[in-house]
C-alpha cells in the first residue's frame, strides 16, 4: 500500500522501528556519524524503540559503524537485497543475481570496456584495479579480491553488481550497461556526501527495493508498517520512504524524496537524524 493510500501518518506514539540510510543520513561529509546522531540513537533504543540500517553497502563496510552505535538485530544492506541479523549470524532474506545474467553482465561489461565489480555478502570482486580500489579500501574498510570473473560465476553467491561514476565516459558507460538490462536488472545511485563528485550505482535484481526489503523487515519482527519511521536522502531511499507509516527526508536528500516525505529535517552535516528522532521518538517519551 502507497503513502496517498494510507492517509495520515503515525502519530509519535506507534512508532516501534526507527529504520536509518547510511551514507549521506548518518554519515557526513567528513566521513563520520555526529555524537548527537549517537546519543539520539542511543536514547531512542533505550526508549525500546528498535534502530535498524538500511543501507546499498556490503555487511562488512558497516560492522564498525554498527558497533559505534551498538546496533545488532537485523538490518537491511545491498539496497533491500539482503536482510541480515547480525546478532544470530542468519539470513532473513536474500535475493541475488541470477547467474545465468550475471554471465552475461559480465560479456556485456567487456565487449564494452566497462568496469564492473562483483558483491558476494562480505567481499567484493574485480577484474581491474583502478581509482575506485582507493576508495572502497580508505573509505568503507574493503579490499578488492582480483580475480577472473569466470571464477567467480557459478561458485559464488553474488548479490549486486556496482558500477563506479566519476567522469562522463563512465556515466556514458553507465547508461549503456543499464539500458542494455533494463527489465532484468535494476540499478540505482548511491552517494556519500564524503565523496560528492562519484556516484556509486547499486545493479541488483529488479524485484529487490529498499521498500521490499523493509515490508519482510517489519514483517520478522512482528510489526505493521504504520509502527515504522524511515529517514533517508538519496533516489533508492524513495521505496523505503513511501512504505513507512513516518517518512522523513533529510535537507541535503533530493526535491524528488522530499515530495516524499512527511517530514524535511536538517541536512547530515547538522545531524539531521537526531532532529528527526528527537522530534518524533524522543518527546513521545518525554525526553525533549
Amino acid at each position: 500500500m502507497s503513502r496517498k493510500a494510507r492517509g495520515s501518518p503515525l502519530t509519535n506514539s506507534q512508532i516501534k522501528l526507527v529504520v536509518v540510510d547510511l551514507d549521506g543520513t548518518l554519515i557526513n561529509s567528513r566521513g563520520q556519524i555526529s555524537s548527537a546522531d549517537k546519543s539520539v540513537l542511543a536514547a531512542a533504543k533505550a526508549g525500546g524503540t528498535a534502530i535498524a540500517l538500511s543501507t546499498g553497502r556490503v555487511v562488512d563496510a558497516c560492522r564498525q559503524y554498527l558497533a559505534d552505535l551498538s546496533l545488532d538485530g537485523a538490518h537491511i544492506f545491498f539496497d533491500g537485497a539482503l536482510i541480515y541479523n547480525l546478532s544470530q549470524n542468519t539470513t532473513i532474506a536474500l535475493q541475488p543475481i541470477d547467474q545465468g545474467l550475471l554471465a552475461t553482465a559480465v560479456r556485456f561489461a567487456r565487449a564494452n570496456s566497462i568496469y564492473l565489480e562483483l558483491y558476494a555478502r562480505d567481499r567484493y570482486f574485480v577484474e581491474e584495479i583502478n581509482w575506485a580500489d582507493a576508495i572502497h579500501r580508505e573509505f568503507f574498510g574493503l579490499r578488492s579480491t582480483h580475480v577472473n570473473f569466470d571464477e567467480v560465476i557459478g561458485s559464488e553467491l553474488i548479490i549486486k553488481c556496482e558500477l563506479m561514476i566519476h567522469n562522463q565516459d563512465e556515466e556514458l558507460k553507465a547508461r549503456l550497461f543499464l539500458d542494455h538490462f533494463t527489465g532484468s536488472l535494476c540499478g540505482s545511485v548511491a552517494r556519500t556526501p564524503a565523496y560528492p563528485n562519484v556516484k556509486f550505482i547499486n545493479v541488483v535484481n529488479p524485484k529487490v527495493s529498499k521498500g521490499a526489503a523493509l515490508v519482510k523487515l517489519a514483517a520478522y519482527l512482528n510489526l505493521d508498517l504504520d509502527q515504522v519511521m524511515t529517514i533517508g536522502d538519496g533516489i533508492n531511499d524513495l521505496s523505503l520512504l513511501d512504505k513507512a507509516g513516518l517518512a522523513v527526508a533529510m535537507g541535503n536528500a533530493s526535491d524528488e524524496l522530499k515530495a516524499c516525505a512527511d517530514f524535511v529535517t536538517s541536512s547530515v552535516d547538522l545531524s539531521g537524524v537526531a532532529l528527526a528522532v528527537s522530534r518524533f521518538v524522543l518527546s513521545r517519551d518525554g525526553q525533549t
